[in-house]
């Protein structure tokens, strides 16, 4: 699903335009953002939790000419899945 798809799906399902739809969408994404790049957690009961993850440095290679290199240590954003949205997909 794109994001046209689902601000469609959005608009449709609460029977609002599709630029409001496509306004709420575009806030919920950048309050997760903005949440995240605090270092804090959007936990949105029975649906997920959205986190900052570290990943170590550590060594790798280079694919091309198979030259080591380091791979700087980095955050990354993880998503895990609530119990209603994993019972809902099995």
């Amino acid at each position: 699903m794109t994001k046209a798809e689902l601000v469609d799906r959005m608009a449709k399902d609460a029977k609002i335009s599709k630029k409001a739809a496509e306004a709420a969408l575009d806030s919920f994404m950048m309050g997760v953002r903005d949440t995240l790049r605090k270092g804090k957690r959007v936990s949105l009961v029975g649906f997920g939790t959205f986190a900052v993850g570290r990943r170590a440095a550590r060594n790798g290679r280079n694919p091309q000419t198979g030259e080591a290199i380091k791979i700087k240590a980095a955050k990354i954003p993880k998503f895990k899945a609530g119990k209603a949205l994993k019972d809902a997909v099995r």
